[in-house]
């Protein structure tokens, strides 16, 4: 489980990290002649021109979603347009900038996915209240495997072990988002050098250590224990891990728990 959150230092984008991260390209099929594909000769000695390259399947998944970030004090929801919900304060309690992950638009309403309990709530929002940008990645955490993995599209970017959380408070499954990025000033600690926060909240802690039961992906000070379910909830990795999240996503970006 996270802490409290002592904002130190916002991340900013250009965050360097060390270890090693994938970007290698994938080059397509090699072009094969359309006389070989179609498995004929040409008749009356007629020549085939050209070449035949199967298309790529379509990708599963967006190369890029839409986030918007609170641009005043506060931000109205609502359950449906012009249904009232709630307000939202920004910033929030811990100091950290509202931000949500963009569902669909309908006009000038915002269909998105809140940092709230109950675990991957969604509200409506005014596109007057907020500005909007893109994010390029996305993140899935597998329980069993014990791994995060960063994605561009369908194209893995970066993937390590992780430790998850006990069977007594285990992770929480569902669709989040990456709602907060600081850096830790005490490197030194369980949390390691930085805590990328998640939008979704322990089913067993209500608080924990002065916060509201928030999980997060985290550093450590104790890598023996990765690959292990031994956490409140929160996702460790190593420390030079967790900075490679921090660069790879930012506030925004969508991250899939599965079991």
């Amino acid at each position: 489980m996270r802490l409290r959150i002592v904002m130190l230092a916002v991340v900013a984008a250009g965050v360097l990290v060390g270890g090693a991260i994938g970007f290698g390209v994938r080059s397509g099929p090699s072009p094969v002649s359309g006389q070989a594909a179609l498995g004929v000769a040409p008749a009356g000695g007629a020549q085939l021109v050209g070449t035949w390259v199967p298309a790529k399947p379509k990708p599963k998944h967006p190369s890029s979603f839409t986030v918007a970030d609170a641009k005043g004090p506060s931000v109205d929801l609502y359950s449906a347009p012009d249904v009232p919900l709630r307000t939202m304060q920004n910033p929030t309690w811990e100091g950290l900038a509202v931000v949500f992950l963009v569902l669909e638009r309908k006009g000038d309403w915002l269909h998105v996915r809140v940092s709230s309990r109950p675990n991957s709530m969604t509200a409506w929002i005014r596109t007057s209240q907020v500005s909007l940008r893109t994010v390029p990645n996305w993140v899935r955490i597998e329980i069993a495997a014990k791994r995060a993995t960063v994605y561009n599209a369908d194209t893995p970017l970066f993937s390590t072990v992780v430790a998850t959380g006990r069977s007594s408070a285990p992770t929480p499954v569902g669709s989040f988002f990456v709602d907060g990025v600081v850096l830790l000033s005490d490197t030194s600690g369980p949390y390691g050098v930085a805590q990328v926060s998640v939008s979704g909240f322990s089913d067993v802690y209500q608080s924990f250590g002065g916060g509201t039961g928030q999980i997060a992906m985290h550093g450590t000070n104790n890598p023996a224990l990765l690959g292990q379910g031994v956490s409140n909830g929160c996702v460790r990795m190593a420390n030079d891990s967790i900075l490679a999240m921090v660069r790879l996503a930012p506030t925004g970006t969508p991250v899939e728990i599965v079991p």
